[in-house]
């Protein structure tokens, strides 16, 4: 029976996604977990979205709207784009993988990012069998925006860049994406992953939406997980041209963004305060932990994310394991093949100071 299933699953490689407090408590024996490896908002969920979802509770037996046409109009509303051109999606993840499905096609097209990039495009190019390429990065881990445009060709169905980036936390500017979109041959979209878009500033000179009438073959990408902190809710969106958006409405399955998730993403959006909040204690966070680590001489590289990527002055994977038995979990990026750096996303005060205290220690 092995042989029924399709051959680019027989050595297919899961996502590994960070290890959970469960998993430090019960490996090591500590109570006291302090998790900076998942870039999860430091605040946790809005108190406005937890009223929002208890009362929800009680429909938990109701379908909900297909396709959330509220939650696209307000998306819509928000970043000033038809609603028809907003996807929402069970995360991001779902609108990647719809991407990937309905535009490559097998056997013929290629999908292009860069090295160490977020694991997910190449996951999603193998289980569709499309061809993946990735161009080297740039000097300083900088994005190459350059050479994604003088690599694609005629075959090339996507070409995707994550702005802000994941893991270094570099970001392109909406000049340099709307020049890499013009300069790709006709037929080829250009999708920029904006899971961390809200905390890349001056946001005027980051933001893309608003070009978008402009640019035919430009897909953004947002989620929910970060700056919302709605992570374990799946919740994202895609924002393309309208006919595409129309493709992936027809190809995708019902109800795949759940009735409590579409609720907390609308109460989300009109909270401002917990948006504002959460970026205030990111910016403040980030500059305190990159200070930080510069004074312990660990090489920092400036972020406008919510994270921050550092090379420290010793054994990269025995730094991570000396965190870990203090209860402190951060994200080593071997599986980026970037096996000498880490990376920590920023917590609260008291976190951070946590992190840092163990990290004196450490070095």
């Amino acid at each position: 029976m092995k042989e029924r299933v399709r051959r680019q699953i027989l050595d297919f490689k899961p996502y590994a996604p960070g290890l959970t407090l469960e998993d430090i408590r019960e490996k090591y024996g500590v109570e006291q977990v302090i998790k900076l490896a998942s870039n999860e908002n430091p605040l946790g969920v809005s108190p406005v979205v937890q009223k929002i979802l208890g009362r929800k509770a009680a429909e938990a037996f109701r379908y909900p709207q297909n396709h959330s046409p509220r939650l696209c109009a307000a998306l819509g509303g928000l970043l000033g784009v038809d609603p028809e051109m907003v996807v929402v999606g069970n995360g991001s993840d779902e609108i990647i993988d719809m991407l990937f499905r309905v535009v490559a096609e097998p056997g013929r097209d290629s999908v292009l990012c860069y090295e160490h990039c977020f694991s997910m495009y190449r996951m999603c190019a193998k289980l569709c069998g499309v061809d993946y390429r990735e161009a080297p990065r740039a000097p300083g881990l900088n994005l190459p925006l350059d050479a994604l445009a003088e690599a694609a060709d005629e075959n090339t169905a996507l070409v995707i860049v994550t702005s802000p980036d994941n893991p270094t936390g570099l970001a392109a500017t909406a000049d340099e994406l709307e020049k890499l979109a013009r300069a790709l041959p006709d037929g080829t979209l250009l999708v920029v992953d904006g899971a961390y878009a809200e905390f890349a500033r001056p946001a005027e000179e980051y933001e893309l939406a608003g070009r978008l009438a402009d640019l035919e073959n430009v897909v953004l990408l947002r989620t929910f997980s970060k700056a919302y902190g709605l992570a374990g809710l799946r919740l994202g969106y895609g924002v393309m041209p309208t006919w595409l958006a129309s493709y992936l409405r027809r190809a995708r399955i019902p109800f795949t963004v759940n009735l409590p998730a579409e609720a907390a993403g609308l109460a989300a959006l009109e909270d401002t305060v917990f948006l504002n909040e959460t970026l205030r204690v990111v910016f403040e966070g980030r500059d305190y932990l990159a200070g930080e680590l510069a004074a312990l001489g660990c090489e920092v590289t400036p972020s406008q994310s919510n994270f921050l990527m550092f090379k420290p002055p010793c054994d990269a994977n025995e730094l991570f394991e000396g965190l870990l038995r203090r209860g402190i979990i951060v994200r080593p990026l071997k599986s980026f093949g970037l096996p000498e750096r880490i990376r920590v996303n920023v917590g609260t005060d008291r976190e951070n100071k946590a992190f840092v205290a163990a990290l004196k220690e450490l070095l």
